[in-house]
């Protein structure tokens, strides 16, 4: 790189904004951060002002901004909030890419604005991919604007897939650790939110934890790899690979297979949308194959796991649908933790509140939303 990438991040204080900064700080010649965006964390995203130095930051809570605004005048940086601050940095004329790691429904507007602004995407969260992914990747097509996946499964498909023709292209293959239950015996109906966020491998968030236990984790990155590769749902498997070093394959037309391996470092794929079409220099372990014993595989049990096949309901009929399979299962997520409904009443609610919807045909953004919206109110009124 001649000159350095200038980057806008929404979503600055999460683990992918953090790790996305960690990756600037190694690379200060290649990457230069322009602006930074976060929800209500204002005193790290004061830490980060200062020590990067953006033209523009945003904190979308308005009541909190007052507590930065102080602190962000003797360093010259602008204070914008909520949506239309959002909007600010999702456009900031000097950012040639936009980092979204915003979670939730106050991320995809300024996703659009971003895309309409030509500015290139690295996409982290999985609401753009899932709840509009069909708009979103139409959108990037007519306007010749790259979406780059930061997701670990999507960013390793993506690699396999640089290159290829779609006729040289099979099938896809995500992979999945198989959460806490993938050997446990017996009904999972006395299931406790203890139980369920204890992941074996890995120390994450509540909802994505308990999507891990569900395998509904995977049921969404399934929406997201058609709408991303342009692929019929059909062509997509999911394998479990408890030892999560193989990240995803394809298959080729006859019959070869590519896979991307690699450790477990979301610092991996966050650089590879950064840095594309170049490789950089990193200080992270590598994977080292003398002390691999073994690589194992395994269907997912489609009967014990009923959220990966809403996922790929879902996806079939897609149009409204992946959205309103979504915020249902955050509400489905949020019941059972509060104690609420059972796990297995999790895929419950979430196919009860499907049957419900009526299936917007060619939604827009507003139509997505308001489906969003639809779901989350239909699935606490059934709980």
């Amino acid at each position: 790189m001649k000159t350095p990438k200038r980057i806008s991040i929404l979503g600055s204080t999460g683990s992918i904004g953090i790790n996305t900064l960690r990756i600037v700080e190694s690379h200060p010649k290649q990457f230069r951060v322009v602006a930074l965006a976060a929800r209500r964390n204002f005193e790290l995203l004061y830490v980060q002002a200062r020590k990067f130095h953006p033209d523009i930051v945003c904190l979308y809570d308005e009541t909190l901004a007052r507590h930065l605004e102080k602190r962000l005048k003797p360093l010259g940086i602008r204070l914008v909030v909520g949506d239309e601050g959002l909007h600010e940095v999702s456009t900031w004329p000097k950012a040639d890419q936009v980092i979204c790691a915003m979670v939730g429904a106050a991320g995809l507007g300024p996703i659009f604005s971003a895309l309409r602004a030509r500015k290139a995407l690295a996409i982290a969260n999985k609401e753009p991919l899932v709840v509009a992914g069909e708009l979103l990747m139409k959108e990037a097509r007519r306007l010749k604007i790259p979406v780059f996946p930061i997701d670990s499964e999507h960013s390793a498909l993506w690699q396999c897939l640089e290159g290829r023709q779609s006729s040289d292209v099979k099938k896809l293959v995500l992979t999945s650790s198989g959460g806490p239950f993938r050997t446990k015996k017996g009904s999972f109906a006395g299931i406790r939110p203890q139980e369920a966020l204890r992941h074996p491998k890995w120390k994450m968030g509540p909802k994505i934890t308990i999507d891990s236990a569900t395998l509904m984790n995977k049921g969404l990155e399934v929406i997201e790899a058609a709408n991303l590769f342009s692929v019929p749902v059909d062509k997509i498997d999911v394998l479990i690979h408890p030892e999560a070093i193989v990240h995803a394959m394809v298959e080729l037309a006859d019959g070869s297979f590519l896979a991307h391996l690699g450790i477990t470092d979301m610092r991996l794929p966050i650089q590879y949308a950064l840095s594309y079409p170049e490789r950089l220099l990193n200080h992270l372990p590598t994977l080292d194959f003398a002390k691999l014993h073994s690589l194992s595989f395994e269907k997912p049990n489609g009967r014990r796991f009923p959220c990966l096949e809403l996922g790929y309901e879902a996806s079939r009929v897609g149009r409204s649908m992946p959205a309103c399979l979504n915020a249902a299962n955050e509400i489905a997520v949020e019941a059972f933790l509060n104690g609420r409904i059972s796990f297995n009443g999790i895929p419950r609610l979430i196919e009860k509140v499907m049957s419900q919807h009526r299936v917007i045909a060619n939604p827009s953004l507003l139509d997505l939303l308001s489906t969003n919206q639809w779901a989350r109110e239909k699935a606490k009124e059934l709980v």
